[in-house]
This record gives C-alpha cells, structure tokens and sequence, in this order.
C-alpha cells in the first residue's frame, strides 16, 4: 500500500560523532531530547500521509486494537482545504471493507470507495463544507467509528495566520482569494527529430506523432499535461505524465504513476503583495525530464518561490495546501524531494526543519540554511560598507586599504559585501519597492507612514510580533501600533578581531570600526555610535518559528548538497557546512547530508544536480522499504546506498577518485564579519552571550586612551561565541499561527494532537 516514508518512523538519532564548539547538547539535554523522540514517534505511526507526520510531540490517542478506523491520506483531519480529503476506512480482521457505508456529513458516499486490500477501502470524500464535518464508517451490524474533519477555505489561510494586506489578485479571479477553476494544458514529445522541444497537444485533434516511454513496465504516451490553479491566494501548478483517453483519480491512478514527486522553487528573497506565477514544473531541464520520464508528479506553488514570498510560514502553508490536491487527485505519495538553488536552496532547509515531512529528500544548490541567520551577515556587511565609503568618519591617521577591509568582511575582497548590500538588505527596508505596491500606497517615513511595508520582517508579522510600545519609534507613536520587531543584534561584536590578532590590521583600526559601526533601526537605516539591541520576542520567536534553522528537526531528511565556490556573488559555500555544523551540534550526525563539491560556480558541476535525483530517488526507496521498527533519521542512515558519500567533480565533470582533492583549493571557504568576530561556521547566533571585556585577551598592546575607547564601545561586554546565544533554543515544529476563529497568535503555539477516529458500538 503507497504510503509515505516520513510517516513511519521520525525520531532524532544520536551517535558519537565530534561535535562543533558552540555546543548546545549537555547530557541531560540529549536525554530529554531522545525521549521526545521517542514520543513524537508514537504521533507519527498513527499517521499516514508525510504532510501529516511531524507536530507537536504529543501522542495521539491510538484506536481500539482490531475496531474500525477513519485515517486522512492527504492531510491532518482538522487541516483539510479545497472540500475533499482522501480518506482509508480499515476494518477489523474478518470483516468486509465492502460492506462498509460511508457518511460525509450525514450523505452516503459509498460509492466514491474502492476497496484496497482484504481490511480497507479508499475514497475520495468531496462536498465538505467550510468547518467541521463528521464522516462516519458502518458496518452491517451497527458498529464503525466516526471522525470530524475541518475543512479550510481554498484561499487559506491553515495555520499561517491572517493574510497581509492588501493583496491583487490576476485578472479572472471570481474572488478576493484569487479562486479561479484549474485550467489544463498539454505538451507531447514528438517522434519527428527536427522537433526537438515539447509540443503543444490537443486533446480534441491528437497529433499523429507521438513518442512513447515506457515507465513501471508500462508504455504510454509521452504527453505531459501541466495543471495549473490557485489555493492560498496564489498560483500552484502540476505536471505528470498524463494519457488524455484514459480515467485518473486518486483510488485508480493511471499505470505510469509513480507516487513520487519533485517540488521545483524559486529564488532570491522578496515580498510580495500580489499573486504571481508557479515556478516551472515542465522546464524539460533534466532534473524535471528525469522526474516526469519516471511517472512522477513535479509540483511547484508561487509561495514556494523565496523571491516572492521569503517566510517559512506562508511558504510551508502553501506547499502543504499543494500537496493536499497532489494525493487527492493523483494519489498518495511514497516521498517528495525538493529541489532549488539560492533562495530555493533556502525554502527546501528552512520548511523542512520547521515544517518536517513536508519533504523527504533535498536537492540544494548554492546553498542557504535559512533567511535570518545569513541576515546578520548581510546588514553586518551595510553596516561596514557604510563605515568604510566615508571616510570622513575615519579617526585621525586611520587609513583602511581594500585589503584590510576585506580581512574585516572575512572574504578575499570586498566584492561579495558590496554585492550582497546591492542584492539583499534592500528585503529589509520598509519603504522599497515590492510587487503589488505602488509609490501612493507604499510606505515612506516622511511622506507615507501607514503605507504598505515591503521588508520581510512585517511580510512576517504573525511571526514576529509588533514592537511594543516602549520600543516605537516618531511613525510608530504616531500610527499608535508598532512595527515587527526585528532580529537582529550586534551587541558585543568585535568586527575584526581574528584580523587584529592576525596583525591585518592595526589597534587603532580595530577600535575605530567598533566605535563607529552602530547599528540599524526599525527602518533598516545605519545608525551611527549605537550597537543594535534588537526586540528580545523577536529575538526568541526567530528561533523557536524556524526562521533560524536549527536543523533540529532536518535529521528526518535526505539532504545531497551541490556545492561550488562562491565568485563573489554573495553565496558563500561556507553555507552547506555550516548546515552540516548544525546537524552534528543538534543531532550528534551530519550523516543524511551529503555534499558535492566540484570547480563550477555556485553550482558544483553540470552533472551535479542530474546526478543527484538518481541518487535520491535510490536512496529514499531504500528507506520507504525498510520496515524495521526504527526511526526515520536512523533510517536515513542506515538506508544510505554504501556507494553514496561526499564527492568531488572535476573540471570535465567527472567524479575524482577521493573527495580529499577538492580542499579549500576548489572550493574555499571564506567567513563572515562574525567569523571574522570569533563566531562559529554555525554563524546560528543572533546574539551573543557577553563576558568581561579583558585587556589581557588580545595580542596586541593598545593605548591607554584606545583601551578606554573600547570599554565605552563595549560597556556590557564582548561576545563569548563559547556558549550558545540568548535566545537560541531549537525549533519547535509545526506551530500555527491562528486561533480555531482566525485570530492571530503572535510567535506561534504548537499545533493540538492530531484528532483520530473513535470507534461507536
């Protein structure tokens, strides 16, 4: 029977391996933490389907042994959209599944289920109202079980929280939730070789030249067709292979169908207040060539796609939402991989670790863990670029070269932080412009106060919270409610140390930056003398939401991680390690991750990624067929094909013989301005913890008057990157960021058990 891989045993595996400095797992920690495990495995084998298996880790109350059961195969019972659901009805031993009667808000649907096996029928139950919905299973003697399901409306939200407004739906949309009916298009693979692209088909008057495939034994038609439709306000869009003159549902998928898919996403990182188009899932590049030839689904949302929508939330809830119409329209899924480079790279982590089973395997190229972790390095890097182009704010006789600035940054040059201030702090500020907005409704400190904002950190409000009042600024006493609090915090950064103590730079140069770099405002403005303190519930919620990965729960999937050097493009390859840091501090192992390293520009090599989805795809059918009664990360491990391991391509795009030879020759590992301050490849610490400032803890000897300097820069003290940060704690998965009526829960609560069936006499 297809089922999910993710929904049979989760847990967090714990092994011997050397840890990083920064360590978080003192032994009674990793106690509490493995019994968690423990019981979060409990909830998961009572699921079904992956978008159900990683909540809160409480139990679910298991069903009376041998009684009649109601399970949802496409969702959790109380997060169901679009009026359907696809359910399993198992019977006890003896009985009959096709004697069963089905009830979906007290109308017979029997007829929509066909029975599976010798214990169960499966159907597709449609026409749920908004709301609860009771489904009853009966058998000839009176007995069954009953099971409410809530359904949610197909523009959401599910658990995301209210929606920002205001937002522009396209043109057809019958409503203010961009509801529109899905439209349907085909593309055939000729058998003419002049044709070398994907072609147009009508149904209506079929082409004469189509090729065939063969997939699972059987030989079909190559003709693709692309669904495309809205949920959650914005675009969704499924591609599969697809016999037009032949009957599809999700009880009695076509013969090509291979339960799995591959999730494409987009880039960058933006916000958006209006609805924008899918990321393609019919590229006819080889990833989705190789998808698609082997009968699998390839799905992509436009929330997915990080340029437009750069919160963990919104993101999950709409891949969620997507992966609800995939098993209820083509059938249940053995695992889905994902699949992405940059701000994709960015989706696949950061929704796996706050989100878990939404994904099994990750497929991430020019890698990025999470959105605000690398945002201390991005407005580090403003906050510098900004010290260093005005010189006028230098002290007396401080002259900086390029080179010393560089050895601040913690790159070779200064290329990758004056990219990165061009392509990525514009996100943070409020007033710039972002699709959907205009320059009369967006906001403006001066002339605009109550205009849309466009920065990510109130895109994600619901996350963040507003500031309170005692921390509002002139616009925010004046509209009398407080912006989103930001994350961010520089207190007791010693930019520039490992320079100093490398002699890069001089004593006077080091205390001039630390005196003069400030900090940033609610309105991403450098601000000169004062260090940036941040919002402690930002500060926590950015944490426990997810927003920084933790990688606490990503041990639950397969990760391969292609990996070139960074040309100065802001994507620094020290991003795939430090995941990897992550996951040995988190979960004693970074063995699901593997990394693929080669000379070719962000991406590794042209084989890399083509490469990689085999390679996945084998290694995730070996842990979908392992029923050994263990847990989902040791599974992962355990069920690592023995030929899988780091690699390194070479120029030519072969595999060398011993992953040692890429080094840091092929691809260097440059820091960050933190790194550069004492922190760890982690770089997880938003903020530090502090301890005395010492004059005996430098190298070199500084003035009197310079040593003075520094006490009055750093009055609480400087960061000690020895401990965990303030606030950083693991991320707590699956928090819903709404009331069962809608109303905000600021900072998210974790989700209630799951409801089960209950069994009637």
């Amino acid at each position: 029977m297809p089922r999910d891989v993710a929904s049979t045993h989760p847990g967090c595996p714990r092994t011997g391996l050397p840890r990083v400095t920064n360590t978080r797992n003192k032994p009674v920690q990793r106690l509490l933490r493995a019994t968690a495990a423990a019981v979060l495995l409990l909830l998961l084998v009572a699921s079904a389907a992956t978008a159900r298996t990683a909540r809160a880790a409480r139990p679910n109350a298991e069903p009376a042994a041998n009684a009649t059961t109601i399970k949802v195969l496409s969702s959790r019972a109380d997060l169901v959209t679009d009026n359907e659901a696809l359910l399993e009805i198992t019977v006890p031993t003896g009985e009959d599944p096709h004697a069963v009667t089905v009830l979906v808000g007290g109308q017979d649907e029997s007829s929509a289920f066909a029975v599976q096996s010798e214990q169960s029928t499966r159907g597709l139950a449609t026409g749920l109202l908004e709301g609860p919905n009771t489904v009853e299973a009966k058998l000839p003697d009176g007995t069954g079980a009953k099971l409410t399901l809530t359904d949610h409306p197909q523009g959401g939200p599910l658990f995301a929280g209210p929606q920002v407004q205001p937002w522009t739906c396209p043109a057809g949309a019958l409503d203010s939730q961009c509801n529109r009916p899905a439209t349907y298009a085909y593309k055939y693979k000729s058998t003419n070789p002049e044709k070398t692209k994907l072609q147009p088909y009508n149904p209506e008057s079929p082409p004469e030249d189509v090729a065939t495939v063969t997939v699972n034994g059987h030989t079909v038609p190559y003709i693709i067709r692309t669904e495309t439709g809205y949920q959650d306000r914005d675009q969704y869009s499924i591609s599969t292979l697809y016999n037009p003159s032949e009957p599809w549902s999700a009880v009695n998928p076509q013969a090509q169908f291979g339960h799995k898919m591959l999730v494409t996403h987009g880039a960058s990182c933006n916000v958006a207040y209006e609805s924008a188009t899918a990321p393609s899932t019919n590229d006819e590049g080889a990833t989705t060539t190789y998808a698609l030839e082997h009968g699998w689904v390839v799905m992509s949302t436009a929330m997915d796609n990080n340029g437009h929508d750069c919160d963990v939330v919104t993101s999950a809830e709409s891949l969620y939402m997507a992966k609800q119409r995939v098993i209820d329209q083509y059938g249940t899924l053995r695992y889905t991989i994902a699949i992405g480079c940059s701000g994709g790279s960015l989706t696949q982590q950061w929704v796996a670790n706050a989100y878990p089973g939404i994904y099994q395997g990750l497929l991430p190229t020019c890698s990025f863990p999470d959105t605000w972790s690398s945002s201390n390095q991005v407005v580090d890097y403003h906050l510098l670029n900004s010290y260093f182009a005005h010189k006028e704010k230098w002290g007396a006789g401080i002259a900086w070269t390029t080179a010393q600035e560089a050895a601040v940054d913690g790159d070779p040059g200064t290329t990758n932080a004056l990219l990165s201030d061009a392509g990525f702090f514009s996100a943070a500020d409020p007033g710039h412009a972002c699709p959907g907005t205009t320059a009369e409704n967006r906001y403006n400190a001066t002339t605009n106060i109550g205009g849309i904002r466009c920065n990510t950190a109130d895109f994600s409000i619901n996350v963040f919270g507003p500031r309170p009042e005692s921390e509002w600024g002139p616009e925010e006493k004046e509209l009398g409610h407080g912006f989103a609090g930001l994350a961010y915090n520089n207190e007791g950064v010693q930019y520039g140390l490992s320079a100093l103590r490398e002699g890069k730079i001089t004593q006077a140069e080091f205390v001039d930056v630390n005196a003069k770099i400030g900090g940033v405002n609610s309105e991403s403005i450098a601000v000169e003398s004062a260090r940036d303190s941040g919002n402690p519930l930002a500060m926590k919620r950015v944490y426990r939401s997810g927003m920084i990965n933790e990688t606490n729960n990503l041990g639950q999937v397969a990760i391969i991680d292609c990996r070139g050097p960074n040309p100065e493009q802001a994507h620094d390859a020290y991003r795939a390690f430090a995941v990897r840091a992550r996951l040995e501090r988190e979960n004693g192992t970074a063995a699901n991750q593997l990394i693929w390293e080669g000379p070719v520009a962000l991406t590794a090599s042209a084989n890399c990624q083509p490469q990689a989805l085999p390679a996945m795809d084998n290694w995730l059918s070996a842990v979908y067929g392992d029923e050994r009664a263990l847990s989902l990360p040791t599974k992962v491990i355990a069920d690592k094909p023995s030929e899988l391991g780091d690699r390194c391509y070479n120029a030519a795009g072969e595999v060398t013989a011993a992953h040692s030879l890429c080094g840091t020759s092929v691809v260097p590992l440059p820091g960050t301005p933190r790194m550069v301050a004492g922190e760890s490849i982690t770089t997880d610490d938003s903020q530090c913890r502090l301890q005395a400032i010492k004059r005996s803890s430098y190298p070199a000897s500084f003035s009197d008057s310079e040593w003075e300097e520094l006490k009055s820069t750093f009055p609480k003290g400087v960061c000690n990157y020895k401990k965990l940060g303030v606030f950083q704690k693991p991320t707590i998965p699956w928090l819903t960021y709404q009331t069962a009526s809608g109303e905000v829960i600021y900072g998210g609560k974790p989700m209630k058990k799951e409801p089960v069936s209950k069994p009637f006499h």
